[in-house]
């Protein structure tokens, strides 16, 4: 089952006072940029965040799962709590690279 639009939508209101937010639809599915870092990954009405050490003691007590066959484990985020939502987006942010270039061939 695939995500659902509102569902994409909630998050992207939510995380909007944290700036620039966009979504990208991608093999069914959607990914969730805050200020052109991919952050959330969402499969089936799920919010996987990437596990990151720096997120540990917050996020000790939530689910874990894997986002899609083959993907590392990653942390699952309850999107309806607003405080976690505004005091641990802003860590990961800090923590994740932005996506790398591609470089267009020539030929």
């Amino acid at each position: 089952m695939a995500c659902s639009i509102d569902f994409i939508e909630h998050i992207c209101s939510s995380l909007a006072s944290l700036g620039d937010v966009r979504y990208r639809k991608m093999m069914g599915d959607y990914v969730i940029y805050l200020n052109e870092k991919c952050i959330i990954t969402a499969c089936d009405n799920i919010a996987y965040i990437k596990k990151l050490p720096c997120l540990k003691e917050m996020m000790h007590d939530a689910e874990t799962g894997c986002p899609y066959e083959g993907a590392k484990e990653a942390y699952i985020l309850d999107t309806l709590d607003q405080k976690l939502l505004r005091n641990l987006i802003p860590i990961l942010w800090d923590n994740l690279p932005f996506p790398k270039t591609k470089k267009k061939i020539i030929k």
